[in-house]
């Protein structure tokens, strides 16, 4: 054998015992726990929807799925340390809507919605209802409409505070429908809505969750659904798209995203667990009795719908100059 044949087989063989420990290498992932961070306290809307994933998925993986609280900056703490993390699949984050879409436009924050990470898997969107106090006047949407019209800035809507999702949900209401409901924020949804069942306040873009039960008793009236689908538990409530005012969708939403250059073989498997795991039928259920519609949409056009939502927002933020609580 010539020297520069042995040299090629040398070669070729190292090559090959590389291949083999890559490939062995990512069939192997994972071989320890998995963490989701999420950045607000246990018991909130994000918290409940990744454990909710967390469990299935943890079964399905072979190895447990930590559920790790980091609160504080409006979640975006947690998008930081998940953005500085090593892209291994270990650390992930269990992404909002106001954490990559909403909160990078009030603050400086230590990531890029874009750059810093891979988007994998929606989970749920979750809509608002279009609700007002029963002495209001309109049984529809486009008779609010026509009463706002006639009254500029008598109707007051409030809201959880300035920048939140229900507040900018109002305003994207007005440009796009041409009328001036007036914002009233609060400290938190829950004393807007006990001022809306007392009719200090006129509406609200409300959680399905929270005003569910005040619309079966009849002490709200519910008018449209703020997202792009109607919603299972009010199946006859029209979007409000459907109600008349066309572009129309606003919506938080909660997914999984891991840090950028994280390996396509395990971004892959990622997705496909966590599509199982909103699958479930349990999971579905859970979801959907919380307020929550479950995902359908994979890992590109759920990158294509945080794209959307940051650029619809900031544009707002700006246009209506928009300074947060």
């Amino acid at each position: 054998m010539t020297s520069g044949s042995s040299l090629f087989l040398r070669l070729a063989f190292a090559v090959s015992a590389w291949l083999v420990a890559v490939g062995g290498a990512a069939q192997a992932w994972p071989t320890k726990p998995v963490k989701f961070v999420v950045g607000f306290a246990p018991g909130g809307g994000t918290d409940l929807v990744g454990r909710a994933i967390a469990t299935k998925m943890a079964d399905a993986l072979g190895q447990p799925v930590v559920v790790e609280n980091k609160p504080g900056a409006s979640g975006t703490l947690s998008a930081e340390l998940v953005a500085k993390s090593p892209a291994d699949g270990y650390t992930l984050l269990v992404t909002a809507a106001g954490i990559l879409a909403i909160a990078p436009n009030f603050s400086k924050v230590g990531y890029d919605t874009f750059k810093d990470f891979e988007h994998i898997a929606l989970f749920v969107t979750s809509p608002y209802v279009v609700v007002v106090n029963p002495s209001v006047p309109a049984k529809s949407l486009a008779e609010l409409n026509a009463l706002a019209k006639a009254k500029p800035g008598a109707l007051n809507f409030g809201s959880s505070g300035t920048g939140g999702a229900p507040h900018l949900s109002g305003e994207l209401y007005n440009h796009l429908a041409g009328v001036k409901l007036v914002h009233v924020p609060y400290k938190g949804l829950a004393p807007a809505l006990t001022d809306l069942l007392g009719g200090q306040i006129q509406l609200s873009f409300a959680d399905i969750n929270l005003v569910l039960k005040h619309i079966e008793a009849g002490k709200l009236r519910a008018l449209a659904i703020t997202g792009s689908k109607r919603f299972a538990g009010l199946p006859d409530l029209p979007t409000v798209v459907e109600a008349g005012v066309p572009g129309y969708r606003a919506e938080t939403w909660y997914g999984l995203s891991a840090p950028a250059g994280t390996p396509r073989a395990i971004v892959q498997q990622l997705y496909t667990e966590a599509r199982k795991a909103v699958d479930a039928p349990d999971v579905q259920q859970r979801f959907l009795s919380q307020g929550l519609i479950p995902s359908t949409l994979n890992s590109a056009e759920y990158a294509a719908l945080v794209a959307e939502d940051h650029a619809k927002w900031t544009k707002l933020i700006k246009d209506g100059n928009i300074k947060p609580n």
